[in-house]
């Protein structure tokens, strides 16, 4: 039985557990979301100790070297001597206003800048170490970073922001992580878009960084909802379609009748059918795993390079609702 030892105390770690798993067991404050390795939340650092390969998958080489590790999937086999170490800066709630019936957005002031990409994500920490993770809309030069957050059902951080949390609310912010964003280069490129619920989240950080740095090839944004009361920002992106010949808005729902703007279908047969061939396109897909993983494929069975394919699932905690 491998021991971890945390602050000068020492935790017998049970077969199956993680280092997570040892850490709330016994009732140590630690910062988590995802639980499946994923969001990097929970990351924490080795002192001393040989860590499972696992543990610190997905990290960058930087990190791995320097000891940190993935505490809820790593499974010690032996001894480990650990820190907590998350690189989290405080931040203020400065604006919210709600978006749809389930949706609201949170603009968040930072105390120190943080160097992101319009489309990755951060993680957000309350003072009770309740954490989860969310995709950013905003843009690096703007002054708050800008979130949306969908209230779901017994969601204990999501409810909260939705329901109460207030103006001057304080959180830790961590991150930014992931490679869901926009980069430079083939200009003349065609864009897809396409996500659902919250998804839009960062896929509107992706657009709007794509036509702020001048992306000359069509931009297809495909957002999909169960009703047209899922939708949100519709207004702000049909303006959009306005200003930029080169961008293109197709709100999708599954009931509901269709009307000049709203396409009534499957999100992904809506695609396919107006695009049957997309092997020159590049691809970015956020929201609901299912989706994700179901669209990742299918555009690459259709031709679409998996170099040229972006993704950004929405994974929520296993043990509560986000």
């Amino acid at each position: 039985m491998a021991t971890v030892w945390y602050e000068e105390k020492q935790y017998p770690v049970k077969a199956g557990e993680s280092v997570l798993d040892t850490l709330l067991k016994n009732q140590i404050p630690s910062s988590y979301s995802c639980r499946s390795g994923v969001c990097q939340t929970c990351v924490m650092k080795a002192d001393k100790g040989e860590l499972p390969e696992r543990a610190q998958k997905g990290l960058k080489d930087t990190l791995k070297k320097q000891g940190y590790f993935l505490s809820c999937v790593c499974y010690p086999e032996q001894d480990l001597h650990i820190s907590s170490e998350n690189n989290s800066v405080l931040a203020w709630i400065v604006d919210k206003q709600i978006l749809s019936q389930d949706v609201v957005k949170i603009n968040l002031r930072c105390s120190d800048k943080i160097e992101y990409f319009a489309g990755q994500y951060i993680t957000l920490t309350r003072q009770d170490k309740l954490s989860r993770s969310y995709s950013l809309a905003s843009l690096p030069e703007e002054e708050t970073l800008e979130i949306h957050v969908r209230k779901l059902l017994n969601g204990k951080m999501s409810s909260w922001l939705y329901d109460e949390a207030q103006i001057g609310e304080q959180l830790q912010v961590q991150g930014p992580i992931g490679d869901c964003f926009y980069t430079t280069g083939q200009n003349e490129q065609p864009l897809l878009l396409a996500g659902t619920g919250t998804g839009l989240a960062p896929l509107y950080g992706i657009l709007k960084d794509a036509l702020k740095q001048g992306h000359q090839g069509d931009i297809w944004l495909f957002h999909g909802a169960l009703h047209s009361k899922g939708l949100y920002l519709v207004d702000e992106l049909a303006s959009l379609i306005k200003k930029h010949a080169n961008f293109h808005y197709c709100p999708t729902v599954l009931q509901g009748n269709p009307d000049e703007l709203i396409k009534v279908g499957n999100l992904e047969e809506i695609i396919f059918s107006q695009f049957p061939k997309l092997s020159a396109w590049r691809a970015f897909l956020c929201g609901h795993p299912e989706l994700v993983v179901s669209l990742k494929k299918k555009l690459f069975l259709k031709g679409v390079s998996l170099k040229n394919i972006f993704s950004d699932a929405f994974i929520t905690s296993p043990s509560t609702s986000s």
